[in-house]
């Protein structure tokens, strides 16, 4: 008899039923898959920056405590789905089973990363294996259920596996990046000694030319020794993206008319008025983090009288794991930094 499930995962939904697995309070994790999904055997999880952050500070920086609270939220809830940030990750895994209903050009045994949210992925660990703070990468033993829509990437060939896991994480941000910036553009990077913020000042570097400018803040030393070391920016800016008004001088000292597109892939709260300050009228500014308050961002742009567009950090736009791959591929400098962090 054929089992075939929504291809949005709806079928998933234990609470509330029907909903859409994302926004789910708890999901169905068992593993017996349904005609139109796949199994996955997860070997690692790359954790969302902001949840791998509040887990740590809850836990007091101790891995094994981590772990524990990985471990209890996939218990209760079904997935890796942080109940405080309301984010997730992603994972790197080999294709266990294909539903016999779905149509798809991978073969069991393939190597995959996934390019859906952890928040909205039923998953099932038996135990973590190591947690690895400095990466947000935590390996385990478990399996995964993908659904019809789930969209995913086979691991390249000519890199570490790890590596390619944390590109392919961020991969909206620099894909995002090659489409909103244009020749002559000055752009801001917040957080542009970061994962995704050093994949965005390569594509902002590279789009917008020699005519445009391109400006990183950041405020750890190891930050902006990265930027330095990259060498896609123009300009430098260390200091704190929760202080608005202050980025906003150093901004206009390098930019007299502000920023025609600013960038945030901060792991902070409280940086919104930082971006839409920075930014000109008729502007636009791109929220990666996932920690943006989106009511913050809009009702402190009309508050400041601020007429810019704002885009949401969809981790996913056509040709994502290509553009940010190839990121990698073309920048030897950035490879480099990037297999130091990540391989």
């Amino acid at each position: 008899m054929s089992k075939q499930g929504c291809q949005y995962g709806s079928h998933r939904s234990i609470d509330p039923q029907g909903s859409l697995p994302q926004p789910a309070q708890k999901i169905d994790n068992t593993m017996d898959i349904w005609d139109n999904e796949i199994l996955v055997d997860v070997e690692t999880l790359n954790i969302d920056a902001a949840s791998f952050r509040q887990m740590a500070e809850q836990a007091g920086n101790d891995p094994q405590k981590i772990g524990e609270i990985i471990l209890d939220t996939v218990a209760k809830r079904g997935k890796q789905h942080n109940p405080v940030t309301g984010s997730g990750g992603m994972l790197i895994g080999r294709i266990a089973a294909i539903g016999p209903g779905l149509n798809t050009n991978v073969t069991v045994g393939d190597r995959i990363a996934t390019l859906v949210s952890l928040s909205l992925t039923p998953l099932r660990l038996e135990k973590i294996i190591a947690i690895h703070p400095t990466t947000c990468q935590v390996d385990v033993q478990g399996q995964a259920v993908l659904f019809e829509s789930g969209i995913f990437a086979r691991l390249p060939g000519d890199m570490p596996e790890k590596l390619a896991l944390a590109v392919l994480d961020v991969a909206g941000a620099p894909a995002q990046t090659a489409k909103i910036v244009k020749p002559g553009d000055t752009v801001l990077v917040i957080g542009g000694g970061g994962k995704s913020g050093m994949l965005c000042l390569h594509e902002a570097k590279k789009r917008a030319g020699v005519n445009g400018k391109v400006i990183a803040l950041d405020w750890p030393d190891t930050a902006v020794a990265r930027i330095q070391e990259l060498g896609a920016a123009d300009y430098i800016i260390q200091g704190d993206a929760t202080q608005a008004i202050s980025v906003l001088k150093e901004v206009q000292e390098i930019a007299e008319e502000l920023c025609d597109v600013t960038i945030n892939c901060v792991d902070i709260p409280g940086t919104e008025m930082t971006s839409i300050l920075s930014t000109k009228d008729g502007g636009m500014v791109y929220f990666f983090s996932m920690a943006t308050s989106f009511t913050a961002a809009a009702l402190g742009a009309e508050g400041a009288g601020k007429d810019v567009t704002m885009l949401v950090g969809n981790g996913y736009t056509q040709g994502h794991a290509e553009t940010a791959i190839h990121c990698l591929r073309e920048n030897p400098v950035l490879r480099t930094i990037f297999s130091g962090l990540y391989s």
